[in-house]
């Protein structure tokens, strides 16, 4: 079964962009431009994986990532939401603190996106989600 991924991103652009990245690599998709948008998406979408930007204009990533983490979608989810990855122009040691504070799994530069960055993240250290 392909990994569901939701994109919260406020640039239309990356949005398509890394959309295209990621289901060429095996990923099934959704996209949203705002936290509002990423929390009804989720709901319906059920994804396995939220990539959230840090910075969505006038929202907080950071927010949202734990909004999202609150939710229960379905029955895979019974300590929380999806796996949450941040991601950002911006480098890791930006946010080092706050990311590590987050209920994030990781960061990741959107200059390194891809769905092999992605599974690695959500999988961590002992090999499963």
């Amino acid at each position: 079964m392909a990994l569901r991924c939701l994109l919260v991103d406020d640039s239309a652009r990356f949005l398509q962009a890394a959309r295209a990245l990621l289901e060429r690599e095996g990923l099934v998709v959704d996209i949203a431009l705002t936290g509002a948008d990423a929390l009804r998406r989720a709901g319906a979408f059920r994804p396995d994986v939220v990539l959230v930007d840090i910075d969505l204009g006038d929202e907080s990533g950071f927010e949202l990532a734990r909004r999202l983490d609150e939710h229960r979608f379905d029955d895979r989810h019974t300590t929380g939401g999806p796996g949450i990855i941040m991601v950002s122009t911006h480098q890791r040691e930006d946010f080092e603190e706050l990311i590590a504070d987050s209920p994030a799994l990781g960061f990741l530069a959107k200059s390194a996106l891809s769905a092999s960055a992605v599974h690695e993240l959500l999988l961590g250290p002992s090999g499963q989600v």
